[in-house]
């Protein structure tokens, strides 16, 4: 996380906390990096002073920090402590050391597919433990999660709200960021574990185009775009399009759930990480396709086909290797440019037994010149014996 020096109108204490750098600021307040007496590092967030002004917001924000506190566990930053009485209210959570996501793809290009999944489900997780604490984030974007070496975490609940209120806020306060901001946040209504789930798709998406779904523009744009059209997840590989795409369904209901995502997402790493993709890609079966062997590839043609259509090789027509050589002799090639090799005479049953069913032999195993012949002289037998037969009839009856 970028850290800037401290201006001559920022405070040097706050509460218990010295403050040494800032590291950021928002629609709420300035971020400062703090530390108690113990060396503690903190990520401390003072409101704005005409906020701090508004008793309607101090409500609010009171409740909002009371739910922060009931999180346990999950990729969150730690609530340290808040001083919801201050001349400006503020609070401290615990540092977390690394990049912000989209400082990251900003600066290192996106992630590959593997990476993106096992963030995610990491995020999903994370996202679980705040939902069963009855707090919805409302403002998960890709500069809202960093990646410190013990996984990412979720930072910022500074907009956060309880489950089912509403995301109208008073003026001059954060709502979201437009393209990150789910359906029913633009609309006004309710809130729900599902409108985080909306926020993580787009953010994955990010991390996988480094661009928005929903592109760029104004923030009005941005929001008709969210409302109306369909999220662009070009880009985006084939075994993560599906899923991302049901996060950013327009109906809450049609998402998955966190402990759903949390678990595709899971499995999707695992296969990504072990080359094993769930379905071949299209482009892939089209490569696939077009290295089938065709008549401008005689040669590859001709090795399919001896896989392929191994009866050509029993056929009456290849000529005869038992005539002539020993056991040991060298297999002559086949019509099809490979080789058969020649089995010892004596490994052949003898007999009858040594016989391919349908084919007669003579003593000295060789094949009838024409077997259409044969055909022939079994048709005159069966005539010849069918006229016999009723002759012999027909005198009787006399």
């Amino acid at each position: 996380m970028a850290m800037m020096r401290l201006r001559r109108e920022d405070p040097r204490v706050v509460g218990s906390f010295r403050l040494h750098r800032r590291l950021g600021a928002g629609g709420m307040g300035v971020v400062y990096l703090g530390s108690d007496r113990r060396g503690q590092r903190v990520a401390l967030k003072v409101i704005r002073p005409d906020l701090a002004e508004d008793q309607e917001f101090r409500s609010r924000f009171a409740r909002e920090v009371s739910a922060a506190r009931r999180i346990r566990g999950g990729c969150t930053a730690r609530l340290v402590a808040a001083d919801l009485e201050a001349e400006r209210p503020w609070f401290a959570t615990q540092y977390v050391p690394g990049p912000s996501l989209h400082d990251k793809v900003a600066e290192e290009g996106i992630l590959p597919a593997s990476e993106v999944a096992s963030v995610g489900a990491a995020l999903a997780e994370g996202l679980v433990a705040v939902h069963e604490a009855g707090v919805v984030h409302r403002d998960l974007k890709p500069s809202n999660i960093l990646l410190s070496p013990k996984g990412p975490r979720i930072i910022d609940f500074g907009i956060a709200w309880a489950t089912g209120a509403s995301t109208l806020t008073h003026v001059g306060t954060a709502v979201g960021s437009p393209g990150f901001l789910a359906p029913e946040q633009v609309r006004g209504v309710a809130v729900t574990p599902a409108t985080d789930v909306f926020a993580l798709g787009a953010t994955l998406a990010y991390a996988a185009t480094a661009d928005s779904p929903f592109g760029h523009g104004g923030s009005e744009v941005m929001l008709y775009r969210v409302v109306h059209e369909e999220p662009h997840l070009h880009g985006v590989p084939d075994s993560l399009a599906p899923l991302l795409s049901a996060c950013l369904a327009k109906d809450p209901e049609e998402r998955p759930s966190t402990l759903q995502l949390s678990m595709r997402l899971k499995e999707i790493a695992a296969r990504e990480a072990q080359g094993l993709p769930e379905a071949r890609p299209p482009a892939q079966r089209e490569r696939i396709e077009a290295d089938r062997p065709t008549s401008r590839h005689p040669e590859r043609l001709e090795r399919t086909e001896r896989m392929e259509r191994p009866e050509r090789l029993e056929r009456g027509d290849r000529p005869d290797r038992r005539t002539g050589g020993s056991s040991g002799s060298r297999p002559q090639p086949s019509r099809t440019g490979g080789s058969r090799p020649q089995k010892p005479r004596n490994s052949r049953p003898q007999g009858r037994q040594g016989t391919r069913p349908g084919v007669r032999t003579t003593s000295a195993g060789r094949r009838p010149a024409n077997p259409r012949l044969l055909r022939q002289r079994i048709i005159v037998f069966f005539v010849v014996t069918l006229i016999v037969a009723l002759g012999i009839a027909a005198a009787q009856q006399l």
